[in-house]
């Protein structure tokens, strides 16, 4: 029977007992400890309890784990399982701590963040500083400091006379009088006997301090309650004016937790109601029509030149405001879409002097496709985005307002958050909506650790918009994820239901985050593809199908039961004004538009036979005779560059504009009996005389009418703003393959037994060229592997295990052990050779 394995006795250690699937679980949920690749396990166990590594894993962990850490911080260093289970389950046990708390235990070695066999249980020293307590960063146990370390400055007659007072018998010196102290307070039958001469007063004292904070302040004089408590060692001073509670005699009074609570098993997400899966769908899909209808609305206004960009950046407030006018929804939810937009890639900044904002000729490729595929566009973009539009509105660390498309509202763990949100509402029977105080205490059940600013819950702030947004968007539909939602996630159809278990025993699985639906950029770009593709397909069947007519009615309106054809819409758009939308919009014709479909190059008679082919009603007698009326003004007057001039054959309609006094900022004179000179700019004449009540059309330098387009302006082709990552990219299954290869290969350069001692410091192996000649060839004949010391051409030196193949003209070739591959090497450069000791 063999011997068992020894107990290790350092990180680097404990990693080189694991196998390599649990090292590659180890830098998936850690990718920091491998870029870049260290040179061996001993690197890797230093990277791994740095302090930024180790605060990185801690955010990372759920309540329990993390309570564990924390236990296993405030006891013995190295602690045994059964000391770490006394302080998370009590005296009293707890069944469900002893449940949960093997995986708690080897979720912490997998994250290299405990090490050791149960009976020698050690914490990083990193994560042991962090979670530590002292009198400036308080544990968050509420404990204190132990007995030992708090009369560590105490004279050895003061700690005499608190051995006296506490009943136990002197000793010759302080160090056992403190450890004979020790024990009494972590004996409850003998510290349960020293409290019960406690008065009531000396007790309500400590029960105050049991949970911490542990420090108090006391007078130059205290009072007998304290004077009590002082002189047993109950309470222990630490500086003037300032005792403790030592960690022994809270954990009495505690009766043995580390914790007030814990809480082994995560909160369960309840459902708030519960509709037909049909009434979910149907619902999400009327948002997501209205969301790609909100933002075709937005691009269009756009369409001609947005808003300027700031000089900072982004948009000024008042601009939002009149965006928010024009899509008539409120400032945030304007931002929303100005930022879903931008992010998507369909509009961006022109790049001008006169730098604004406008669609891009992506937003063109984007309009040409199925409504389904421009929602899957929409949605896949607002998963994986990084910037927040909840933030606009807010202050930057510097007091700054954030604006709608400005800096700063990048937040690199909101696809996280989207996506686990989301999938929580996946694990809810089918049309259940959540109660968003419930998915709010399952997010902070899973990452409890906030990160630097403690006043603040950011992930809290990401999962109510992400709630919200997610409805906007017609992801859920009366907050239940739809079934396209589920598409979305890459998760497969609902087909019934079956809850996600919650573990109520030491055989079921406890949902910590690494056991979570794995987050969206775990997802292959073909993996993201086939879900948008197949949320897509999904989508389809449910939104409305595109019309080709409208109603025309008398007073100049006309209505669409429902959602146009492209042609059909952007016809109408240039030829009325859109006068109220919901599930019909109303269209009106005025002269104003009449002239805007005229000024694009339409003629009355295309007007005519267009609103013939498109409505299911009789076009009206009143809607005829406007467009006759304004196509009859139209051009009548031409406008030019002089700096403007006017023209027109009818000398009379000249003579009444000069005559009119709405023309004298204008600047008007006449050159000939059909031409006057003005003063302002072409486009300024234009809406000078179109206020006066005439219909000019501009004309070009050629005297040709000028027509203006739809869809003008466009900028210059702009890719859509990256996520910013929340840390170094998870590494795929190739790259952990490489990096633990030369890891191990590492390891065996640094770690192989060497018949030649090594050297102090760390110095390379030394030979003569002869001897490293002879050996070399030796090794070539016998096949055997070496230990070589090597400089290369920059001049670094390394050591290296490699077994050679070939010596000739100077150079080795040789199997390289540490890169895994076949090099050569000149022997010039090589420093010295030794065997390898057997095994």
């Amino acid at each position: 029977m063999s011997d068992p394995a020894p107990s290790p006795r350092s990180l680097a250690e404990a990693l080189r007992a694991r196998d390599d699937a649990s090292l590659a679980v180890l830098l998936r949920s850690r990718p920091d400890l491998i870029t870049p690749v260290p040179t061996d396990l001993t690197q890797l166990a230093t990277r791994a309890g740095t302090r930024a590594s180790v605060v990185r894993a801690l955010e990372r962990l759920d309540r329990f784990a993390l309570q564990t850490a924390e236990a296993l911080a405030v006891a013995a260093d190295p602690a045994p399982y059964g000391e770490l289970l006394a302080l998370m389950a009590g005296d009293g046990g707890d069944p469900a701590v002893e449940g949960a708390l093997p995986r708690a235990v080897a979720l912490l070695r997998e994250q290299a963040l405990v090490w050791g066999d149960d009976d020698r249980l050690r914490l990083v020293r990193t994560a042991r500083e962090l979670l530590t307590p002292t009198p400036q960063h308080p544990s968050p146990t509420g404990l204190g400091p132990t007995v030992r370390e708090a009369t560590a400055g105490m004279s050895p007659g003061r700690i005499q006379e608190i051995v006296a007072a506490a009943g136990l018998p002197s000793t010759h010196d302080a160090v056992s009088a403190v450890t004979d102290l020790t024990a009494l307070f972590g004996d409850r039958r003998r510290m349960s006997a020293l409290l019960a001469g406690a008065s009531a007063d000396s007790l309500e004292v400590l029960s105050r301090l049991v949970w911490g904070p542990p420090y108090g302040q006391v007078t130059a004089d205290p009072a007998a309650r304290l004077r009590w408590l002082l002189d047993r060692g109950l309470l222990l001073p630490t500086t003037p004016g300032t005792v403790v509670l030592p960690r022994e005699v809270a954990l009495h009074l505690r009766e043995g937790r580390a914790h007030r609570a814990t809480e082994p098993l995560p909160p369960a997400v309840e459902a708030a109601a519960t509709h037909r899966p049909q009434v979910v769908d149907a619902t999400a899909a009327g948002e997501a029509y209205t969301a790609l209808a909100t933002v075709e609305e937005l691009l269009k206004d756009w369409d001609e030149g947005g808003p300027a960009v700031l000089r900072a950046g982004g948009l000024s407030v008042r601009d939002l405001k009149r965006t928010a006018v024009a899509l008539d929804v409120a400032e945030p939810v304007a931002a929303f879409w100005v930022e879903l937009a931008h992010a998507a890639g369909l509009l961006a900044s022109d790049g001008e002097a006169d730098e604004r904002y406008a669609a891009t000729p992506a937003y063109d490729e984007w309009l040409e496709q199925a409504p389904d595929l421009r929602w899957a566009q929409l949605a896949r973009t607002w998963l994986t985005a990084t910037r927040t539009s909840g933030l606009v509105g807010g202050r930057d660390a510097k007091d700054r307002t954030l604006s709608a498309l400005g800096p700063g509202l990048d937040r690199s763990a909101a696809p996280e958050v989207r996506h686990r949100v989301l999938a929580l509402l996946a694990g809810l029977p089918e049309g259940a909506a959540p109660s968003p105080e419930s998915v709010l205490a399952r997010l902070r059940w899973e990452r409890p650790l906030r990160g630097p600013q403690q006043d603040e819950d950011p992930r809290g702030q990401l999962a109510e918009w992400t709630l919200v947004e997610a409805e906007r968007l017609g992801v859920t539909g009366r907050g239940a994820l739809s079934a396209h939602g589920r598409a979305l996630l890459g998760l497969p159809e609902a087909k019934g239901h079956t809850p996600e278990p919650e573990p109520t025993g030491p055989g079921d699985k406890l949902p910590v985050h690494h056991h979570r639906t794995a987050p969206v950029a775990a997802l292959s770009p073909p993996e993201q593809a086939t879900a948008s593709a197949r949320a897509a397909r999904l989508l389809a069947p449910l939104l409305p199908e595109p019309l080709d007519h409208v109603l025309l009615q008398a007073d100049l309106t006309a209505v669409a039961p429902g959602p146009l054809r492209r042609p059909l819409a952007d016809m109408l758009g240039v030829l009325a004004d859109v006068e109220s939308k919901g599930g019909a919009t109303v269209y009106r014709f005025t002269p104003g538009s009449v002239r805007r479909a005229l000024d694009s190059g339409q003629a009355a008679a295309d007007l005519h036979a267009f609103l013939t082919v498109h409505s299911r009603t009789p076009v009206p007698q009143p809607l005829t005779y406007l467009i006759d009326d304004v196509a009859r003004k139209h051009g009548h007057l031409r406008v030019g560059a002089a700096s403007a001039y006017v023209r027109c054959d009818d000398d009379a309609v000249l003579n009444e504009i000069l005559a009119d006094k709405r023309a004298a900022g204008l600047r008007l004179r006449r050159l000939a009996p059909t031409v006057l000179a003005a003063q302002a700019d072409p486009a300024g004449l234009l809406d000078g005389l179109r206020a006066m009540g005439f219909a000019p059309a501009a004309e070009s330098a050629e005297g040709d009418v000028l027509i203006t387009r739809a869809l003008a302006h466009r900028t210059p082709p702009r890719t859509a703003p990256e996520p910013v990552p929340d840390g170094p990219p998870m590494p795929d299954a190739t790259l952990l393959s490489a990096a633990i290869r030369a890891i191990r290969a590492g390891d065996l350069a640094s770690t192989t037994p060497r018949k030649q001692t090594p050297l102090a410091g760390g110095e390379l192996p030394r030979t003569g060229s002869a001897e490293t000649l002879a050996t070399m060839q030796a090794a070539v004949l016998t096949g055997e592997a070496l230990w070589i010391g090597y400089v290369n051409a920059e001049g670094a030196a390394s050591q290296r295990v490699i077994a050679p193949i070939r010596v000739e003209g100077g150079f080795v070739t040789a199997y390289d052990h540490t890169a895994d591959e076949v090099r050569t090497y000149p022997l010039h450069r090589v420093t010295g050779v030794a065997e390898l000791a057997e095994e």
